[in-house]
């Protein structure tokens, strides 16, 4: 198997445009997508607490969405607390950053309203920005950003780099040594490995130099979610090579494969302002899970006990990615293996 790894890496170092291609594109994408990315929300959840939680449920409008209320407590108390000058406290999560940006404009609209319509007197709510004080686009993009780069490299550059051992015609050679399947699967994915956790580093210094995005949580936990994607992503490319016939059918079926999960995963579009009809194929995308784990260990330094379900998600994506990758590349080699056999010529009969 350290054959193998040493073979690929040496094939990857002479492709010099590939190895461009896995270390630029990144980074320009990174750039690109950082400064220019913004969207808009159409709904935006909200869980009202406290004495005023009813109340509130029953005024707030589009784009708000109330799906829980805790009362607590009577109405005396409440009016006390009024009595006293208290002022409803909104606590907002900034790293829902168009969600964000929503509930603020719908807020200060409300509060324009009821102004006008009181004559001047309104109880105005005290609005906290948690997580992302700022509403700074690259906060939210550059950990998504990450989940990105490692599909790129996990799912384009390996379903590239297997099928060019069918057309340079290396794959009997491949099939015939004494190597199992297990090997050359991992063989053929253990540079990619390499590669795109440098990817990840660079996009992770360059988000946290240059545009100043926070790292609040554990790395390890971090690194954790990124090695469960990645084995997903590196899966997901040899699966690709082992039904594709040459590099263009790989790179059309691989970018089939990236574009639902840039457009579906919640990097761009929160899923709430996803349409129902097409929110359920996020759940089966990897790349939803990973952005709520980096931007949850990110932004909110959220604990692994926190964010148990998308890595339980995560790590079955991966069971069966990985499976099913590892038996079909077992198929991939078995027909090459079959073919050698039948050429091999028969001993020759002994004389008598």
């Amino acid at each position: 198997m350290w054959a193998m790894i040493v073979k690929e890496f040496r094939q990857v170092r002479r492709d010099r445009r590939t190895l461009a291609m896995m270390i630029v594109l990144p980074v320009l994408l990174l750039v690109v997508l950082g400064y220019a990315a913004s969207f808009d929300v159409k709904t935006i959840t909200v869980a009202a607490a406290g004495p005023q939680a009813h109340a509130v449920a029953g005024s707030l409008r589009a784009p708000f969405d109330v799906t829980r209320t805790a009362s607590g407590r009577g109405r005396s108390w409440a009016q006390n607390q009024l009595r006293g000058g208290t002022r409803p406290l909104v606590l907002i999560d900034g790293s829902q950053l168009f969600s964000a940006k929503a509930a603020l404009a719908a807020l200060a609209q409300m509060e324009r309203r009821g102004t006008s319509q009181s004559h001047g007197v309104a109880v105005t709510p005290t609005v906290t920005v948690l997580y992302n004080p700022g509403l700074t686009t690259s906060d939210i993009m550059i950990p998504g950003l990450c989940g990105v780069v490692l599909v790129f490299v996990g799912t384009i550059i390996t379903s590239l780099g297997v099928v060019r051992e069918r057309q340079t015609g290396t794959l009997e050679q491949l099939a015939v040594m004494p190597l199992r399947p297990r090997d050359v699967y991992l063989g053929k994915i253990v540079p990619y490995f390499l590669v795109a956790i440098v990817d990840l580093a660079i996009v992770l210094s360059v988000g946290i130099a240059i545009f100043g995005v926070p790292f609040r949580g554990s790395p390890a936990v971090f690194g954790l979610g990124a090695l469960l994607f990645l084995f997903v992503t590196l899966g997901i490319g040899v699966l690709i090579s082992s039904v594709s016939q040459n590099q263009g059918q790989a790179i059309q079926l691989a970018v089939m494969t990236l574009l639902p999960q840039v457009l579906l995963s919640g990097l761009i579009f929160p899923l709430t302002s996803i349409a129902a009809g097409v929110r359920w194929i996020a759940y089966f995308l990897p790349l939803t899970y990973f952005n709520q784990i980096s931007r949850g260990v990110m932004l909110r330094a959220e604990p692994i006990t926190s964010l148990w379900q998308p890595f339980v998600f995560l790590a079955l994506l991966g069971v069966i990615v990985v499976t099913g990758a590892t038996l079909r590349f077992r198929s991939y080699l078995a027909p090459a293996t079959r073919e050698h056999g039948a050429r091999k010529p028969a001993p020759a009969a002994q004389g008598a």
